[in-house]
């Protein structure tokens, strides 16, 4: 038996009807959304246009056309970050930061471009607020904060940090690779200026396909250039959304995949998904407190989170147990530190990270309470 507990990192398996749509679109009409006015090109442009709609809706971005498309969140938090801020501006972000984040603005940074502070978070994960009011400045530009923790499953409350923005007139940026699907997100209620997801985890779309929304008339300066479809007689590069930010040809077969996997997620209901995930989360959380030797990071069982179960066994590393879970039980979990070297060092597992389990929706009790055993044998080993 085959279990894979790795969703954080990409869901799977995918749900029948993103296959068949992607297959459908490779199969019946496979042409260039916005390149061509024959009957192919034109259905394949329907789809990436509905899919905009239904993103917008989703995250509640006031404009269909400002929903740009991506390969993934690190390519729409690259857009946003890079594409706003300006010599002299002054950045603020979570102790809690994917690379994604972290490594984009210390880039800048070195570039002698921005200045940044990182605000504290507790041993659970949490944003300490009143930290992160203490860091504004006169010249800060820009919030960017991840909605959810890829590894200790901390949800933080975007919508308080909002406003915080909204009063002293800050961009707000989030990063909603790991929420996007699992928590509702309102970018009008929330005050979120620009949000950047993917859909290969908790949207449960292909690898490849992500995106960025932007509430407002934000400026996002073109990074790349080249053919849009539209004033090809141009020699610079269109400035209305979403061209600005599209040159060349889209992922027509992943944007597909996308809306499948968001309609699968509608369709099943978001807080259907989250109360049964979360009660398979908080099975497993009670289970693994009751060996001795595992510890257990981030938000309690009882407390909201994300489904996912970062952990250390006492004097075992955590590739190690990785590996033997693999091999010898076939259950597939991600050691290390995820991407998120800031993360760890807030919750103190850096730098030899730890061993995460990741639940999606179609997870089981029973593959739970399989890796509840193999967990025991490997404690009891050693």
């Amino acid at each position: 038996m085959k279990i894979y507990l790795d969703n954080s990192a990409t869901s799977w398996p995918k749900p029948a009807s993103i296959i068949s749509a992607m297959t459908s679109y490779l199969n019946d009409y496979g042409g260039s959304p916005g390149r061509s006015g024959h009957q192919f090109a034109a259905k394949a442009a329907q789809e990436v246009f509905e899919t905009r709609e239904l993103i917008a809706s989703l995250f509640n971005c006031p404009a269909a056309e400002r929903v740009m498309f991506s390969a993934n969140a690190t390519h729409a938090l690259n857009f946003a970050i890079k594409g706003i801020l300006n010599p002299g501006d002054h950045v603020i972000i979570s102790h809690m930061e994917h690379n994604a984040v972290y490594r984009t603005v210390s880039f800048l940074k070195n570039e002698g471009i921005i200045s940044f502070d990182i605000a504290n978070c507790n041993e659970r994960g949490f944003l300490d607020i009143g930290h992160l009011k203490s860091l504004i400045h006169a010249n800060t530009r820009m919030i960017i904060c991840i909605h959810g923790s890829n590894v200790s499953g901390t949800i933080q409350n975007i919508s308080e940090i909002g406003r915080i923005c909204n009063e002293k007139n800050i961009l707000f940026l989030v990063d909603a690779a790991q929420s996007a699907g699992f928590v509702p997100i309102d970018m009008v209620e929330d005050n979120i200026d620009l949000l950047a997801f993917t859909g290969h985890k908790k949207l449960y779309g292909p690898t490849g396909i992500g995106g960025l929304c932007i509430k407002d008339e934000i400026p996002v300066r073109t990074h790349i250039h080249g053919g849009t479809g539209s004033k090809s007689e141009m020699a610079d590069h269109p400035l209305f959304y979403p061209d600005r930010l599209e040159a060349g040809t889209l992922n027509a077969v992943g944007i597909i995949g996308l809306k499948a996997g968001i309609q699968h997620v509608l369709g099943k209901g978001i807080n259907n998904i989250r109360k049964s995930l979360s009660e398979l989360t908080r099975y497993f959380m009670n289970e693994c407190n009751q060996i001795d030797g595992i510890s257990l990071y981030g938000p309690s069982a009882s407390e909201d989170r994300l489904p996912l179960v970062s952990m250390n066994i006492q004097n075992l590393a955590p590739a190690d147990i990785a590996s033997t879970l693999d091999k010898d039980y076939g259950i597939m979990v991600r050691p290390g530190l995820h991407c998120s070297p800031l993360a760890h060092q807030t919750i103190g597992t850096f730098p030899g990270g730890t061993l995460r389990f990741s639940f999606g929706c179609f997870s089981t009790e029973e593959e739970a309470k399989l890796s509840i055993e193999a967990l025991k044998k490997i404690v009891s080993k050693h």
